[in-house]
């Protein structure tokens, strides 16, 4: 997955350090929550070090929750808000950024299920052409190809012009024509159809999509479909929805001199169908089961539609369905896992379930590994550590 462009980093540097006008910010100072303690474990005490052991290395905050064959653990460790002093916990909820993404893609399913919608029919059935004009591929390309990153369409967080209208406005609420004026008139990626390249046009197009398909809004089906039917009372999709006063703030180390920043309120397109949804691991994990796991959200054939891999770039460790992406590549074979991560600026996620252990995973950390900084790095070998203590017999 591509990240954010070390320009934009510079800039954004820059830009907070002059006044962002009085507009009021969207996530206030975090309040505490609390929730019961989880069940034993056998884990418990080796799953609660490798938090601890990676907050004192430097991620400010992380909540995490592993279901397997002993149970359900959960925990977290540093701080939700540093400035205010609320230590972070399961129960807060943080920005799930890509992981958006699976949310369309089964909502999206869920049409296909009730034959609303068809994969492989070509995304102007669905988007009206003004909004496909000069645009590369999309007069073209089919629903299935914006969903499994195989349209060559460019990515409008790509984009210079972006990034800048961003920082000019960073509590911009984004509309989908705003958006994709970013990405008219460029070249295409590729040749449709012939590579793969993870691109958050392509959920864009997805959400214009569905909603040209029923005449209703993504956010009002999403919440609908998906959300109300699963219980998952803690999942915001902003900016459709209000967040609640126990969200987690983001933070990024701009200066790379390990002082971090709280950029919680930075929109870079919230509520378009690539980002947007805030939860906590208790429902990521319901949402991933109910999905993968317990298969009641979808008719088998729909699901085994969805989770069918169309699409990969295996030197690069991709591999994609309709929104389902197969990761863990480099780990031995039998330990792939299904789901899709979450990337941005101040926050960074994982929701993954793993069929052949039977493993569920979701975890949410308020720093940002869209960009470079050395807590990226920080950030990767907590992902591996993590895992190899889940695969441990």
């Amino acid at each position: 997955m591509k990240t954010i462009q070390s320009s934009f980093i510079l800039l954004l540097s820059f830009v907070l350090l002059l006044p962002l006008g009085c507009k009021q910010n969207e996530i206030q100072p975090t309040q505490s929550c609390s929730t019961s303690s989880p069940a034993p474990h056998p884990k418990a005490t080796s799953y609660q070090k490798v938090l601890n052991d990676y907050v004192r290395k430097g991620l400010p905050g992380i909540s995490l929750l592993i279901r397997d064959e002993d149970g359900t653990w959960y925990g977290a460790a540093g701080m939700a808000d540093i400035d205010k002093g609320i230590a972070m916990q399961p129960c807060h909820v943080s920005k799930a950024a890509s992981i958006t993404k699976i949310f369309i893609g089964a909502l999206i399913m869920k049409l296909v299920e009730e034959g609303k919608m068809e994969l492989d029919a070509p995304l102007s059935k669905y988007v009206a052409a003004k909004h496909l004009d000069n645009v590369a591929n999309a007069k073209q390309v089919t629903l299935r190809q914006v969903l499994n990153h195989t349209s060559g369409i460019p990515d409008v967080i790509e984009q210079s012009s972006f990034y800048l209208a961003v920082l000019n406005n960073p509590g911009r609420f984004w509309t989908p024509e705003d958006l994709l004026k970013y990405v008219k008139g460029l070249d295409p990626v590729f040749e449709l159809g012939t590579q793969l390249e993870y691109s958050n046009t392509n959920l864009l197009y997805a959400a214009m999509a569905i909603e040209g398909a029923t005449g209703q809004d993504h956010a009002r089906l999403l919440r609908e479909k998906i959300l109300d039917p699963l219980d998952l009372e803690d999942t915001y999709y902003h900016w459709h929805e209000g967040l609640p006063n126990f969200v987690a703030q983001g933070y990024f180390d701009l200066y790379n001199n390990h002082t971090i920043v709280n950029i919680a309120n930075l929109n870079t397109g919230s509520g378009n169908g690539y980002g947007g949804i805030y939860s906590t691991v208790f429902d990521l994990q319901r949402f991933i089961e109910a999905l993968l796991r317990e298969k009641t959200l979808l008719k088998a054939q729909i699901l085994q539609e969805m989770t069918r891999i169309s699409a990969e770039d295996l030197p690069e460790l991709e591999a994609y369905g309709v929104t389902i992406r197969k990761d863990f590549l480099d780990r031995p074979v039998n330990q792939y896992a299904l789901g899709h991560r979450g990337r941005d600026l101040g926050y960074t996620a994982d929701l993954f379930y793993f069929p052949n252990q039977d493993i569920t995973m979701a975890y949410l950390i308020n720093y940002g590994t869209d960009a470079e900084s050395d807590l990226k790095a920080v950030f990767l070998d907590f992902r591996k550590a993590i895992v190899d203590e889940m695969m441990k017999e």
